[in-house]
């Protein structure tokens, strides 16, 4: 089982590339250099730099930390006493949209070495550091910089989850607003705007491809079920 995991975690991250996925790459890539050449990032540093805001954003790091671990571990320990294979097979789905989420954000952030912007409650703060790429590898490490990571997972897991229970509309709106919490929270707090939206883009690639290779899993268990009843 854990083999296959891997195999499938393998498929999954490469697939992000393959079938014109590679086109959304670009899209975030280009949007992320429009707002911050614009002077957007910055713009919108300064104006969330709110103690209120801040306070509710702050919870966002630790709530998109623990979150991805529960969820999918969750799921399947679930599924699994009721022997449900679909809730099963969900948790298992968002565990693999998350890491391949943490795989690819971590490749990104090696190459790109993006500084955080520094958590000020009150302006003015007078040095623009939203344009501070350092290009080349591990110049920043892994772990901060763009895109943002807990936006990314949070997406991943939101989108693969709402596409596998799509007729759930309560599930739906639970999802939507978790990952646009942790995502907006973030770009207030540890990260950039543009670093959002670009974890945003990446984490929906990632559900698309994650949800579509465990709904024809899921479709194909079924198939043999039924077969197998007869």
């Amino acid at each position: 089982m854990f083999k296959a995991f891997l195999n499938d975690l393998v498929k999954s991250t490469a697939d992000t590339f393959r079938n014109g996925n590679w086109f959304w790459h670009l899209v975030f890539i280009g949007l992320t250099y429009f707002l911050v050449s614009s002077g957007f990032d910055w713009w919108y540093f300064e104006h969330t730099r709110i103690p209120l805001l801040i306070q509710i954003a702050i919870f966002a790091a630790p709530v998109g930390f623990i979150v991805p671990i529960i969820l999918p571990l969750g799921l399947f320990a679930i599924g699994d006493s009721r022997k449900d294979l679909k809730m099963r097979s969900a948790g298992i789905a968002v565990a693999q949209a998350a890491i391949t989420a943490i795989i690819l954000t971590a490749a990104y952030k090696a190459f790109t070495g993006r500084f955080q912007p520094e958590l000020i409650l009150h302006p003015p703060v007078s040095i623009d550091i939203s344009e501070a790429f350092h290009f080349g590898f591990l110049r920043h490490g892994i772990f901060w910089g763009w895109p943002s990571s807990h936006t990314s997972v949070a997406f991943a897991m939101s989108i693969t989850l709402a596409l596998l229970y799509s007729k759930n509309k309560k599930l739906l709106f639970t999802l939507t607003l978790y990952a646009f919490y942790i995502g907006l929270s973030v770009s207030m707090t540890i990260h950039w705007f543009s670093d959002f939206v670009a974890g945003a883009i990446l984490g929906t690639i990632i559900a698309f491809v994650v949800a579509r290779r465990y709904s024809a899993l899921q479709i194909k268990d079924a198939n043999h079920d039924r077969k197998f009843q007869k």
